[in-house]
């Protein structure tokens, strides 16, 4: 079955970028319609198991590419779906980084200090609020009290959770059933479609091209519910505006393909990839010093054995987010879950004397699960990453029926990446094998390469039009009407979760698209409050938009 329909906006993708940018436009009088390549699930349907076509594998997106895999949300709602909830700012450091560009990274026009009111915006929407110590599961606390034994500091950390609804079930990476973790469908998405926006799941899109009264028609095809790989229908959408939040594994690729009908795409269009200088150490502890070096012990005496309960990252170290240290060399260290099937299989022996990933010592080693720690490294990697020939639809190759494929993204990391990972270690060592609490090893790139699971900057922001391929206000450059808002668009790497830093982003970006919009001759305003109705947030930055609404 082929259609074709005319829309004002077309929004590509729903996560952070797509979902934001759909609620304010549709608030805000445009006629909006959102495709999304996954399927869309909600409360009961996320299951915890790893069952063929449970959420497990039906939200998800396992793309291995050559020396990176990226791990990314594949559903309505995007990675707000399958996200721990994490919720930091960056570092005011991250904003000054020249990273290999010899440069600055990021526009003049934004900073720290400029994206604060933005911040404040997403933070009211989801809302956003301060982990206690008192809500913090045992990981954590293993973690804080190791940091503290080892002269470190640990904090909470900021996270869009309901507190009172979580259950610590540590089943966020599939879905939460208990409506505790405040994702998108909660929230912005809800609310665009209370002003009439349209979200259509399972339509992946393929290309662009333009149409004779200067907007652009997108192409899609339908995908089947059980096998992503069979297509059941296509068609095309005409729109006067293109937003598109497709991941940063996608939209580049989106992108590319369109090149033959848009004309040439700026250099940065799939090049300068960063997987957020991600890294992976797992800790297998002693239970007797954890009790006897650290004093602790659960209600029933064991002194931990507890690494299934909890709720993904909760407590993080931010020692090493200082910015007068030389750039490579700052991190956040983070408390983190991945459950049995991504954490069994990818943990490694460590001083092993045979093979580190299976054999005898694995066995063992398995048999311990429950004594085990992750911690989570976020550095500042070299946007060595780069996307190479199209495959021949969609972002990848599915080689199942749902979440794995074979993507084109080339990652070999610099000395400065290596650098980076290499102190991280020895922080992590550092602090979890003192007084013999555990054994460390990390996840290294032996099998499936690196990995991220915050995928960022292969359609980068900028100013200079060599190494960024959007303009300050996300517009494509050299495509007029094209804008894009998701991590894709984020400069690099940020030391920390980049989930609230996309989010201010496309926050950010939204008047700028009203006003592109309405020049276009579509009846839209920009002012829309939070999507629970609260407008301090939308009153603060309602001054900093006149310019760009005139304009």
């Amino acid at each position: 079955m082929t259609s074709s329909e005319s829309t004002d906006v077309l929004v590509i993708g729903s996560g952070f970028g797509g979902a934001i940018t759909a609620y304010h436009l549709a608030a805000g009088g445009a006629r909006v319609v959102v495709l999304e390549r996954g399927p869309w699930l909600s409360g009961e349907e996320f299951e915890h198991d790893f069952k063929f076509g449970s959420s497990s594998t039906r939200v998800f997106d396992f793309v291995v590419g050559d020396g990176m895999s990226v791990l990314s949300g594949n559903c309505v709602g995007g990675g707000s779906v399958v996200y721990f909830a994490a919720m930091p700012r960056a570092p005011r450091f991250v904003f000054d980084r020249q990273g290999r560009f010899g440069h600055r990274m990021w526009p003049a026009t934004i900073s720290r200090d400029s994206l604060e009111p933005w911040y404040d915006r997403v933070a009211e929407a989801l809302p956003v609020t301060q982990t206690s110590w008192d809500t913090v599961p045992f990981s954590g606390g293993l973690f804080g009290a190791a940091c503290n034994h080892a002269g470190r500091t640990a904090n909470p950390v900021p996270v869009a959770l309901d507190q009172a609804k979580c259950t610590n079930c540590n089943w966020m990476m599939a879905g939460c059933r208990f409506d505790a973790k405040r994702s998108l469908l909660l929230n912005y998405l809800p609310a665009a479609l209370a002003h009439g926006a349209q979200i259509r799941p399972l339509h992946e899109v393929q290309y662009l091209t333009r149409t004779d009264d200067g907007g652009y028609r997108v192409h899609y095809t339908v995908l089947d519910d059980v096998d992503y790989r069979v297509e059941v229908g296509s068609g095309t959408i005409d729109a006067k505006i293109v937003v598109i939040a497709a991941g940063a594994g996608a939209t580049p690729v989106i992108l590319q393909r369109s090149e033959p009908t848009l004309g040439t795409m700026p250099h940065a269009v799939g090049r300068y990839f960063s997987g957020n200088g991600e890294r992976l150490n797992t800790a297998i502890f002693d239970e007797e010093r954890i009790r006897e070096v650290l004093g602790l012990s659960r209600p029933d005496g064991v002194p931990y054995e507890a690494y299934q309960i909890g709720k993904g990252p909760c407590v993080a170290n931010w020692d090493r987010l200082d910015g007068s240290l030389p750039e490579y060399e700052r991190y956040s260290l983070e408390q983190l879950y991945f459950p049995p099937g991504f954490g069994t299989i990818l943990a490694q022996v460590p001083d092993a004397v045979g093979p580190t990933w299976f054999g005898a010592e694995k066995k063992e080693l398995l048999r311990t699960w429950q004594s085990w720690l992750t911690v989570f490294t976020m550095s500042e990697d070299d946007n060595e990453g780069e996307f190479g020939a199209l495959p021949p639809s969609g972002n990848a190759v599915r080689l199942s029926q749902q979440m794995l494929a074979r993507g084109s993204l080339r990652y070999e990391p610099t000395e400065n990446t290596l650098r980076g990972w290499a102190l991280s270690d020895a922080e992590v060592r550092d602090i979890l094998e003192r007084d013999g609490l555990s054994r460390v090893m990390p996840w290294t790139n032996d099998v499936v390469g690196a990995y991220t699971v915050h995928p960022l900057a292969s359609c980068r922001i900028g100013d200079n039009p060599a190494t960024s391929a959007l303009d300050d206000r996300h517009e494509l450059r050299d495509h007029p009407g094209i804008f894009v808002t998701d991590g894709s668009a984020v400069p690099g790497g940020l030391t920390v979760n980049p989930a609230m830093t996309i989010a201010a982003l496309a926050e950010r970006a939204v008047p700028g698209i009203v006003a592109a919009a309405r020049a276009r001759g579509v009846d839209v305003r920009y002012g829309a409050p939070a999507p629970d109705g609260a407008t301090s947030s939308r009153n603060a930055v309602l001054p900093l938009v006149r310019g760009t609404l005139r304009r």
